[in-house]
């Protein structure tokens, strides 16, 4: 069974027509220099970190990954399919020839591979759940074996004469744009509480003060030592001399729950007017929430979930300061 690959053409398709013209598609990593000497996917990262060693190990893996599977992993018959957003075409083909390292083609891209195209698909006929699968941003990536079987489909008709002019119905379409938007709204979320399970200890106290001040209240924080049960104060004065003090415990220990033993130990120093927030990234056992529901004192428990809902629900409040331990971009989805 062959694959179908997508290989970009630069930041908005501009080496597209001469991708086309050419009969070729091409990858960049030019300080790699040439890739016919590298063998195994070790290879490839050692050759990525070295050209590139001011890369995270996270960007070093993936253009270790991406030069490894056009050197090695392509296959002549493979399928290969290369996108032009100011067209809004994809342009299919097969490759037709192996690895070769060419600087003179093209300046910054010199490694390629020969394709033989057979016809474009515009992108207006593909569904909308092909059209997410072809949004990744890596330059070489898989496609998925239904997409392709769906391109190549589109291809077949459009070669017929037979094209569909819609390939969703409205209705679908809009339900899938719905589902496609919660999942990456529960991906974002998720990856937001992994951000935060890897902040300091110090500075998960910095974060839950910088969303208090967020919601309107002034924050002093207890220093390093014993806090007596408490990590923050809240206030509308910031002294805790006016009504409501908020007494805040930060635990942050990912992975381990918070007991009844813990929140009583937290209600036995509180004024009989404090309120309370405790925050435990590891969460709260069963023990414990029945706990804070007869307490003696207004309390709330603030979970990992809790936490990444009131930061996001705050977050455009939320001073330079805080929004660093935790920085997120807002982006716009259609409607």
């Amino acid at each position: 069974m062959t694959h179908m690959w997508m290989v970009r053409a630069e930041r908005g398709g501009i080496l597209f027509d001469q991708f086309e013209s050419e009969s070729m598609v091409a990858i960049g990593w030019t300080d790699m220099g040439n890739m016919e000497r590298l063998r195994s996917r070790d290879d490839f990262a050692i050759a990525a970190a070295a050209a590139y060693p001011n890369n995270t190990r996270a960007q070093t893996a993936a253009s270790a990954g991406q030069a490894y599977r056009f050197v090695r992993e392509m296959r002549v018959g493979d399928g290969v399919i290369t996108y032009s957003p100011e067209q809004r075409v994809y342009l299919v083909g097969e490759i037709r020839g192996e690895y070769k390292y060419e600087p003179h083609r093209i300046e910054n891209d010199p490694n390629v591979r020969d394709v033989e195209w057979t016809g474009r698909v515009p992108r207006d006929l593909l569904t909308l759940s092909a059209k997410n699968s072809l949004g990744a941003i890596s330059t070489l990536f898989l496609v998925p074996p239904d997409v392709a079987d769906e391109i190549k489909q589109r291809l077949k008709e459009g070669m017929t004469g037979n094209v569909q002019p819609q390939a969703t119905p409205p209705d679908e379409d809009t339900v899938a744009l719905d589902e496609l938007y919660k999942e990456n709204q529960n991906q974002a979320f998720e990856l937001t509480k992994d951000r935060i399970t890897k902040l300091g200890w110090d500075d998960m106290q910095q974060l839950v003060a910088g969303l208090l001040r967020a919601m309107g209240y002034k924050t002093r924080v207890s220093p390093t030592g014993a806090d007596r049960g408490k990590d923050i104060v809240a206030s509308p004065d910031g002294l805790g001399l006016s009504n409501p003090r908020i007494v805040v415990e930060v635990k942050h220990r990912p992975g381990s729950q918070m007991g009844s033993a813990e929140v009583r130990s937290f209600l036995g120093g509180r004024h009989k007017d404090d309120k309370g927030l405790y925050v435990s990234t590891g969460g709260f056992s069963k023990d414990a929430r029945y706990e804070a529901d007869r307490a003696s004192i207004p309390l709330t428990l603030m979970d990992l979930d809790d936490l990444v809902e009131a930061i996001l629900d705050h977050y455009e409040e939320m001073d330079p300061d805080a929004k660093q331990l935790i920085p997120l971009r807002k982006v716009y989805w259609p409607s």
